[in-house]
């Protein structure tokens, strides 16, 4: 999963980005509002963390913009203040949560948990393509009931697949899911990854199927 940690206090958001990606969280993270604006016109990203107080444009200025362009990212306001009317208003806005510093990791990772289960059709904890099942929020895949141990890359791959059953995904939405912003992306990189995962997938119900010029789809072998 992707992420974009808004947060112009440069310690505090050094420690939150380290933390979340030894999560496994893909983070881009930025210190004002017009360039987390500029970002989230260009990328998709899976769950805005969103400071309040940034310079060149307020958070709730950027949570204006995303909600007036009709972005339905997830967006979780982390603020220094606890104000009732403040989180009514944010929330009233289009913001999905409001957690309030200091942050508890493990409380904030359940939450982004939360939200892109609540982003699921079915609102479901796992998802399932044949015996290839994921669990939301652990994160993990099972692969005929057996746990399917997966490097960061490959998993956040297949993860973004499975949250796009039956869709195809294309090149530029699988590396922007794989690559934050300071990572450098081969040219390959993609195809060395579905290559892997796709040995892995030999003896299952579940295959990656390529829709030539389009993208990667995932979907059950049967039908494929």
């Amino acid at each position: 999963m992707k992420l974009l940690l808004i947060e112009d206090d440069a310690q505090l958001a050094h420690w939150l980005a380290r933390l979340l990606r030894a999560q496994d969280f893909v983070v881009d993270q930025v210190t004002d509002g017009d360039a987390a604006d500029r970002l989230l016109l260009q990328g998709r990203y899976d769950v805005v963390l969103l400071d309040l107080n940034l310079p060149l444009l307020s958070g709730k200025g950027v949570l204006r913009r995303l909600r007036a362009r009709q972005d339905g990212v997830a967006v979780i306001v982390l603020t220094a203040t606890a104000s009732l009317d403040q989180k009514v208003a944010c929330l009233e806005m289009g913001a999905d949560d409001y957690l309030v510093k200091p942050i508890e990791v493990r409380e904030l990772v359940a939450r982004i948990h939360a939200l892109v289960r609540r982003q699921m059709p079915a609102k479901a904890s796992e998802l399932r393509c044949g015996d290839l099942h994921y669990d939301l929020p652990t994160r993990q895949f099972r692969l005929g009931g057996a746990a399917l141990a997966l490097p960061p890359r490959e998993r956040t791959l297949l993860e973004t697949l499975m949250l796009h059953a039956g869709q195809a995904v294309s090149r530029q939405a699988l590396q922007d899911s794989l690559f934050g912003l300071d990572d450098e992306a081969s040219a390959d990189a993609i195809d060395l990854y579905l290559h892997r995962l796709r040995k892995r997938l030999e003896a299952s119900s579940a295959t990656i199927m390529t829709l030539r010029g389009v993208g990667w789809l995932l979907r059950l072998r049967e039908e494929a």
